[in-house]
């Protein structure tokens, strides 16, 4: 079976409700903690994706008995530093940079040694950001120059400590809160503003966390040695995967869609603020708070009309993850749309702000870029007939995406190589594409 898709038609006007996969972060977070937990937990929505699986195998590797079923999960926790695996063991985290970071933290107490691996995007990122403070903690680490593999070398006593987090990275942020779980005593993070799910998840365990809110940062304060009770958890819906249908629906003619349960915590909504500036029309409707995440339905309509933007460096972190989709609404808007401050972009499973400007350019959209910033020359009138082949662009889930995304809101005839890249994220993102050509509803 061929590993492409070819898309040679706009999609058609649609008027449908769909819910989207489980949240990617929150489904990692809970088995992470809930394998540290005593006890059975157990969640429902779990995302079946790549990365999520990668981290359910690894928590078995590591002792922990995970029960998978149709619509649930279960694992089965022993306790703080509970792991139970033989010295010299390895880890596949696969693509999963969230995986890798987090789970780094919860093995400084390891008196065994334990190498992590991943795959070959995983393997060109960067991992001084989270080796810096966990070596604080006193475990050992050997690394290929701060990238995958790493060995750790855990410490019998970990100690507490005190450290300023500067690149807004929830993923170093969260490795060291879990790390905290296993010292003695209180470690104190001044953590610049990122997503805050591993915090909203302490909250609601009732885990010893205080949180003191600056306008710039955050100081989390966690102290450790406190026994975490099982718990059970209904995955909202990932927004980061809503924003591909977010932004479909704004560029396609006379369509609306409704968006079930999606997670619209205030770290995760920059995408919402963003589109909403350069004049997208996105209303929330049953809004709700479930164990200390938002919760709402989402209702898109179509625009005829988008303002550029230059837009706002402090929303970056909230939407670091969507600006490739974003960048799609900045190339239909009248005006030079400027992005600025993304050079996290370059981070990410591929260098993202080249593929941007790479996939830009094959819509015929001007475009200037630096090394952290973007200037997009929108059309208003964008439309195409030709062909565009996207390829090479290792295997980067949200590249794939988008190209799709681009394919069906401006036409021209698309071969996108790699179609296997949505299982790390989102595997249901075609079938669900698919249901939007459907009789309207």
């Amino acid at each position: 079976m061929t590993n492409q898709i070819r898309i040679k038609k706009k999609i058609k006007p649609f008027n449908k409700i769909i819910e989207i996969d489980g949240d990617k972060s929150l489904s990692i977070r809970w088995a992470l903690i809930a394998s540290q937990a005593i006890g059975k937990s157990k969640s429902f929505n779990i995302l079946k994706s790549e990365d999520v699986m990668n981290t359910l195998n690894c928590l078995k590797k590591l002792g922990i008995k995970v029960k998978l079923f149709q619509n649930s999960c279960e694992i089965s926790g022993l306790g703080l530093n509970g792991y139970k695996y033989k010295n010299n063991l390895k880890l596949n985290a696969g693509n999963s940079g969230t995986l890798a970071r987090l789970i780094m933290g919860l093995l400084i107490h390891s008196n065994k040694k334990v190498k992590i691996k991943g795959d070959n995007s995983l393997s060109r990122r960067d991992f001084f950001r989270v080796i810096k403070p966990l070596k604080k903690f006193g475990a050992n680490f050997k690394s290929n120059n701060g990238k995958l593999p790493i060995t750790i070398e855990g410490v019998k006593k970990a100690k507490p400590i005190i450290y300023s987090e500067n690149r807004g990275s929830a993923q170093c942020k969260s490795a060291i809160m879990l790390a905290a779980l296993n010292t003695k005593g209180q470690t104190v993070i001044k953590a610049k503003k990122s997503r805050n799910h591993s915090e909203l998840l302490f909250k609601y365990l009732k885990l010893p966390i205080k949180i003191i809110k600056k306008k710039r940062y955050d100081i989390i304060k966690v102290s450790g040695e406190k026994k975490i009770r099982s718990f059970n958890y209904r995955i909202p819906s990932d927004i980061s995967s809503s924003a591909f249908f977010i932004v479909l629906t704004a560029l396609t003619e006379k369509s609306k869609l409704k968006i079930k349960n999606v997670n619209i915590n205030s770290s995760r909504t920059g995408i919402i603020k963003i589109l909403k500036m350069m004049g997208v029309k996105i209303k929330f409707e049953n809004i709700k708070i479930y164990k200390g995440e938002k919760i709402a339905d989402l209702i898109i309509m179509s625009s005829k009309k988008f303002k550029s933007i230059n837009c706002p460096s402090h929303l970056n972190s909230s939407a670091i993850d969507e600006f490739l989709v974003i960048f799609l609404i900045a190339a239909k808007a009248k005006g030079v749309s400027f992005f600025k401050g993304l050079s996290e972009l370059n981070q990410k499973e591929s260098p993202r702000l080249k593929w941007a400007a790479k996939i830009l350019n094959n819509l015929g959209v001007k475009t200037i870029t630096t090394k952290d910033s973007i200037k997009i020359f929108g059309n208003p009138n964008l439309s195409l007939n030709k062909k565009i082949i996207i390829k090479n662009f290792l295997k980067d889930h949200r590249v794939f995406m988008t190209s799709a995304i681009a394919a069906l809101a401006f036409g021209g005839d698309w071969i996108i190589h790699d179609k296997d890249s949505i299982k790390t994220s989102f595997p249901n993102f075609l079938k669900l594409t698919k249901s939007l050509t459907y009789h309207r509803s």
